[in-house]
């Protein structure tokens, strides 16, 4: 089943089944997050390329205020074709390694 299915800001459709959503809740952290995920897919503040597989896209966007303080939320999406689904979602201190696919302008 199907959580949700949104319009990434590069274009593509993207979407987040349960089985998937578990997965993401095994953050503890990550719980009251889902419209955060929705948030990061379409208007976030940089996309990089996974340095272990080119399909795979990394969306960051700095949170000030999270459960476990100020941290960047990382969802990271699977691409094939024009449509793509999440991977897993988490927060992190830093951008990854990876080269840089989109940059929101200052």
């Amino acid at each position: 089943m199907v959580v949700f299915k949104i319009i990434s800001k590069m274009g593509k459709l993207i979407s987040l089944d349960e089985d998937r959503w578990r997965h993401v809740l095994e953050h503890p952290e990550m719980k009251n997050q889902l419209d955060r995920i929705k948030e990061t897919v379409v208007n976030l503040d940089e996309v990089r390329e996974s340095i272990h597989d080119p399909s795979v896209l990394l969306f960051y966007k700095l949170c000030e205020k999270t459960p476990v303080t100020e941290k960047y939320l990382l969802v990271v999406i699977k691409t094939v074709n024009r449509e793509g689904f999440i991977v897993t979602a988490f927060f992190t201190d830093r951008v990854k390694k990876g080269g840089v696919v989109w940059k929101k302008k200052l």
